[in-house]
């Protein structure tokens, strides 16, 4: 993914991911890989808003 987006996209997914569309896992496995977070400073999974 990283050669077909591009870091700065990827990125742009992370910060404007809703509930839902990625895993515990993946959340942080990206923010680590493109720099986005530093070893126990992760941003919280994205919540779902009560109505």
């Amino acid at each position: 993914m990283m050669e077909i987006l591009g870091e700065e996209r990827l990125a742009a997914v992370l910060r404007h991911a809703e509930a839902g569309q990625l895993s515990a896992r993946s959340w942080a496995y990206w923010h680590y890989r493109l720099g986005l977070a530093a070893p126990g400073e992760m941003p919280p999974l994205p919540q779902r808003r009560g109505a």
